[in-house]
């Protein structure tokens, strides 16, 4: 029974990621952040436990690639899209707007000029079939994960949504959306490394990199608050591209 315990937390992380895809189409952006917070959780959840257990298996990896690639593959480009969708119909109001009424999505259609957000998906399909043939992987990455991409579009529906600073009809610019569809489809399979989150004990000397990126994380928080997801991602960026990783060879 036990060994089932990972995967019953891979499926909530599935099950998450398939409620905020319904939210996105809805125009709910508050409540698909907070899905895509809950897949989050889950997929950081179902492997400690597993290691915990003591029950980890190729089945349980297999499901977890499975789960992220709706989590962290189709539910940014679903972000993208939607966005994409509503600067193409002229905007709309933001969800809280300076008379706090609720937002007026256009209803999300078929639309040629928004399908290149499904590029997202189709490359982190990629990266994850990628992901679990590499063997290099296993104490940084080698271009960007899933969820980096997803914590980004997410940073965008929640400026989009809340519209802090006024940034609410930027994010709807072809200009950022499509550039950033982009780079971040070629980030995904890219042989670019990139520093994990996995901290080496409680010294400096070792996790610097980490520590420094976790310091400007906060102060972003601080100062940009719930503007801040894709600037910390940004950064993020930035530091791996000037200072990557080193990665041992397959």
């Amino acid at each position: 029974m036990k060994n089932q315990i990972p995967n019953a937390i891979t499926l909530l992380n599935l099950f998450s990621g398939c409620a905020a895809i319904i939210n996105i189409l809805d125009g709910q952006f508050i409540a698909a952040f907070w899905f895509l917070f809950a897949a989050g959780l889950f997929d950081f959840a179902d492997g400690l436990v597993a290691r915990l257990l003591n029950v980890s298996s190729e089945h349980g990896k297999e499901l977890d690639s499975l789960a992220d690639m709706v989590s962290f593959g189709a539910v940014p480009a679903m972000i993208y899209y939607t966005l994409l969708s509503i600067g193409y119909a002229g905007g709309a109001t933001s969800v809280l707007a300076e008379n706090l009424a609720p937002a007026t999505t256009p209803a999300i259609v078929w639309s040629w000029a928004a399908a290149p957000a499904l590029l997202v998906a189709m490359f982190s399909c990629l990266r994850l079939a990628k992901f679990n043939l590499d063997t290099r992987q296993t104490e940084n990455f080698v271009g960007v994960a899933t969820p980096t991409s997803a914590l980004f579009a997410t940073g965008l529906m929640l400026i989009y949504a809340l519209n802090p600073f006024g940034w609410s009809d930027a994010v709807l610019s072809p200009w950022v959306l499509y550039p950033s569809i982009l780079a971040f489809s070629y980030l995904l399979i890219s042989e670019h490394p990139m520093f994990s989150f996995k901290i080496k004990g409680a010294k400096w000397a070792g996790n610097e990199t980490r520590i420094i990126f976790a310091v400007l994380a906060v102060l972003l928080l601080i100062f940009l608050q719930t503007a801040a997801f894709p600037f910390i991602v940004g950064v993020y960026l930035i530091i791996n591209l000037v200072s990557p990783p080193q990665t041992s060879a397959p």
